[in-house]
């Protein structure tokens, strides 16, 4: 049997900048592109450079399509993709739920085995109006309807779809081990002052749900705590607001997003402390790379970190909870949670093991025969140990 063709849709592209969507892709296609033809299907308008545009990837090929990843245009994007991807691919493996409403169409005239990772509840984010939650809704309860299977990356989100649609899908979590702790260097401070003293790191989208508002509330109280926030503060009201608030302090660092992946690991890997503020969402990605750095980390309340952390973080529900935390907890116990959160992300969160599921989830529907399953390990080994 010759190598099966695998289309990645639902992603900006690669190479990944940001997002977990964007870091599955990359680790995915960077495990299984011996064995199989992997096409990742890109954002024209995110990759506007037309020198950014690679025609291949890692081994992977990128096929660019003339709309917006995010947003509404995303809709048409995954559907558009969803098409192109039916005359060629054997299977397809979508990410998100954006472009699922066209699902129903395909089936009546395709078998060809469809993959969908539904994320998080995605319609229960207060950023969108209505309209936007209601249709997000519907595409979710189509794309679990009408998937060959469905992937969650959160035990709370798998009980969640068994629950409200009597179907079971399977548990696939997130990579971590792509992150490693890296040293300070005398560029580094002199870039960024706050290294050479504690800090506290969190690194996220700017928007209400992941309480940004409230972490930095804490912190203005707590001087004696440096918190240092890298997101995009410029993208919204939200953002702009608590930027021009807070940029005076002392003690606060609202850093702009930094692209270089070895920068943003020597800040965030030399932090004393993560603190992660997300109310939505299932496994999130920075939380576990986190939690693999072994940082001790103070997460928001909610069943999706809890699972995460295999309960065993240090947990707040508002800001006189979190203020209690930080005043309360020792060195000696943020030292054990960090360790504790190593354990199981090490234990969780390694990527061989994701692309591994992913691949057998595939091969399954595909149809692929012990046998061959049995030449792909062999053939594994052999480059392992060439």
């Amino acid at each position: 049997m010759g190598k099966l063709k695998i289309a990645i849709i639902g992603t900006t592209g690669l190479p990944a900048k940001y997002g977990g969507f964007e870091t599955l892709t990359h680790h995915l296609v960077n495990h299984l592109h011996h064995d199989h033809d992997m096409t990742v299907y890109c954002s024209s308008s995110y990759f506007s450079n037309k020198k950014e545009r690679l025609t291949h990837f890692n081994g992977a090929r990128l096929q660019y399509m003339p709309f917006n990843a995010n947003g509404y245009q995303s809709i048409v994007y995954d559907m558009i993709s969803i098409f192109h991807a039916l005359f060629y691919a054997d299977a397809l493996l979508i990410l998100g739920t954006s472009g699922t409403i066209i699902l129903p169409f395909i089936k009546l005239f395709s078998s060809k085995p469809i993959i969908i990772n539904i994320d998080g509840q995605e319609w229960k984010r207060p950023k969108w109006n209505w309209i936007a939650k209601k249709f997000l809704r519907i595409s979710e309860r189509i794309a679990v309807r009408f998937a060959d299977t469905v992937i969650t990356d959160n035990r709370v989100i798998q009980d969640y779809v068994s629950r409200e649609y009597k179907k079971k899908s399977v548990l696939i979590e997130y990579g971590a081990d792509h992150v490693s702790k890296q040293k300070i260097t005398d560029d580094a401070i002199a870039k960024y002052p706050f290294m050479a003293a504690s800090y506290a790191f969190n690194v996220c989208r700017i928007e209400p749900e992941n309480n940004i508002h409230l972490i930095i509330e804490s912190f203005v109280q707590q001087p004696f705590w440096n918190l240092v926030i890298v997101g995009l503060w410029n993208h919204g009201t939200y953002g702009m607001t608590l930027k021009e608030k807070y940029s005076n302090y002392s003690n606060i660092h609202l850093l702009d997003p930094i692209y270089k992946q070895d920068e943003l690991n020597v800040i965030r890997s030399n932090a004393d402390l993560y603190v992660h503020g997300h109310s939505a969402g299932g496994t999130n990605p920075s939380l576990v790379e986190a939690m693999y750095l072994g940082l001790p980390v103070m997460t928001y309340d909610i069943s999706y970190n809890r699972e995460t952390t295999s309960h065993k973080a240090l947990y707040f529900r508002n800001r006189e909870e979190l203020i209690h935390l930080l005043n309360s907890t020792g060195k000696s116990k943020l030292e054990e949670n960090g360790k504790a959160m190593y354990e199981v992300a090490n234990t969780r969160y390694i990527w061989k093991n994701i692309a591994e599921k992913y691949q057998t989830e595939i091969l399954n529907l595909c149809n692929v025969p012990v046998e061959e399953l049995i030449k792909n390990v062999y053939r594994d080994l052999q480059r392992e140990l060439a």
